[in-house]
């Protein structure tokens, strides 16, 4: 009788340890890619820090620092494949931070993806540095949505390089305004048709929750001290204030953020 009741006992306790297997197994599986989306999140708003100084500092972008000046939201994408043809890759992730209206602070950094076949080119392309200002209302809107498109959902233009190069001659009528730099080579990439669009996972991982973008870029309600090193400099570079000596930091980010990509 008690070897017939433990027979009937086996199967239920097998079945309940497979059970709690499994779920470990899920739980194991799903702690590593959170974990690697994080330390991906953390490391690109790093790098994107390290691109930023380098272009504030490079003599050839004076209109890039004239129009930081009245950038209304930046994304900072500090390596891009010039139109790596993949099926199913993008050209290069990076990080969007916006102005408040009202007391002109930045936004902790939203992350999105953007790439596209029009690009041109084939696999082994260069890599580039890129970053976009949003100059009016709609260039910072457009990111608010899941994906869009540059060039037709909002304008896009190439913003003027090279020494002497000022915010006059800026086509300052487009939305987004487009700066890169590959090599000691500038403003080459073409982004027309370029699809910009949200990366979730990392928003998520960064920020430990399930911001959308307007909770990080206009409400402000999610937040990490990771960034407040990038939002820092981007308010000193917004507001004119900054030094030679942070140029000397820009200088040795130039060369590191070489180095990283």
């Amino acid at each position: 009788m008690n070897s017939y009741r433990y027979r009937q006992r086996k199967p239920a306790a097998a079945l309940l340890a497979i059970g709690i297997l499994s779920i470990s197994l899920i739980l194991f599986q799903g702690a590593p890619s959170a974990a690697n989306d994080r330390m991906e999140a953390e490391q690109l708003v790093e790098k994107a820090l390290l691109s930023f100084q380098s272009f504030m500092c490079d003599e050839n972008m004076g209109a890039f620092r004239d129009l930081i000046r009245d950038a209304k939201g930046v994304m900072i994408v500090p390596s891009m494949l010039e139109g790596a043809f993949i099926v199913g890759a993008s050209g290069g992730n990076g990080v969007l931070l916006t102005r408040d209206r009202i007391d002109a602070a930045w936004s902790g950094p939203a992350f999105y993806t953007i790439g596209g076949a029009s690009f041109g080119l084939q696999i082994g392309g260069q890599s580039s540095e890129v970053i976009l200002l949003a100059m009016t209302d709609r260039g910072v809107t457009s990111f608010l949505s899941n994906s869009f498109k540059l060039g037709g959902d909002v304008g896009v233009a190439f913003g003027p390089v090279g020494i002497g190069a000022s915010a006059a001659t800026a086509n300052l009528s487009a939305d987004i305004v487009s700066f890169s730099r590959s090599k000691g080579l500038y403003g080459g990439i073409s982004l027309d048709g370029a699809v910009v669009a949200v990366r979730d996972g990392l928003n998520k991982a960064y920020f430990k929750g399930d911001p959308s973008p307007t909770d990080i870029l206009v409400r402000h309600t999610f937040k990490n001290p990771h960034s407040e090193m990038l939002g820092g400099f981007l308010a000193k570079a917004a507001s004119a204030k900054m030094a030679k000596s942070d140029c000397v930091s820009g200088a040795r980010a130039d060369r590191t953020a070489r180095l990283a990509r």
